[in-house]
């Protein structure tokens, strides 16, 4: 029951759970492969980790490009001979009311949200299926369990990747590890990837009152990765106390 020499990729590291999540699985001896588009951002987080004393590799990552999925999974294996767990974790919010029309921004979730689940488990798969072991972790909302106005679109990409975590883990066998993180408001920089002014007013307001540290997130990881081969943890809901 240990975390320590376990390879793990992580989508969205560079901020948020994302970042929390490598900080705290470094600290427990996990080999951390940090992926994200801001590449700034994972480099002095790579070299935050090695300075305490961890071990971190990155690389450029978009996850809506298939390939970049498939070179981050290659350099964990390049770097440490396999891989453990991948993290899919990156995600967008872009919220808004339906009849508000930001078409764009409904592609950009079902790209990001959804597509790039796919392309990271089809990156990881063929890995997990010749070590005989492996563990996909896909970070989903709480937002696809109570459905609210401006949430459809980023709600239903959720909940796909729920089903399709779901399916995974009835097809998976013995052997392979699949688990669901839903977080409730965290407080990360999601807002910032909304459009319509007024709807990320109110998110933000309503972060600043209730919002937990994305820690909270880490951890729910943690536990999840730190149980034994058999255990497979299929999904874990961490909201705050106070949300609805």
């Amino acid at each position: 029951m240990s975390i320590e020499n376990k390879v793990v990729v992580i989508t969205g590291a560079s901020s948020g759970i994302g970042r929390a999540t490598a900080l705290l699985l470094a600290s427990r001896g996990a080999k951390i492969i940090l992926g994200a588009r801001r590449e700034t951002l994972i480099a002095s987080l790579a070299e935050e980790i090695v300075k305490s004393g961890g071990q971190a590799f990155f690389r450029p990552t978009d996850v809506t490009r298939r390939g970049d999925l498939e070179a981050l999974v290659a350099l964990a294996c390049e770097r440490h001979g396999r891989l453990d767990v991948i993290v899919n974790n990156a995600g967008i919010g872009p919220i808004s009311r339906f009849d508000a029309l930001r078409v764009d921004d409904w592609d950009a979730m079902i790209d990001v949200n959804i597509k790039g689940v796919l392309y990271g488990i089809a990156a990881a798969l063929p890995v997990f299926g010749r070590q005989g072991s492996g563990h996909v972790v896909n970070v989903v909302s709480t937002a696809g369990i109570k459905i609210l106005p401006t949430m459809g679109v980023y709600a239903a990409t959720k909940n796909a990747v729920r089903t399709i975590t779901e399916a995974l883990r009835q097809e998976a066998g013995p052997h392979l590890r699949v688990t669901e993180i839903s977080p409730g408001m965290i407080a990360t920089d999601f807002a910032e990837s909304m459009t319509d002014e007024a709807v990320k007013a109110a998110i933000q307001k309503r972060s600043s009152a209730i919002a937990i540290p994305p820690e909270a997130i880490a951890r729910g990881i943690a536990f999840a990765l730190e149980q034994p081969a058999d255990v497979d943890v299929g999904s874990i809901v961490i909201r705050p106390t106070a949300q609805d």
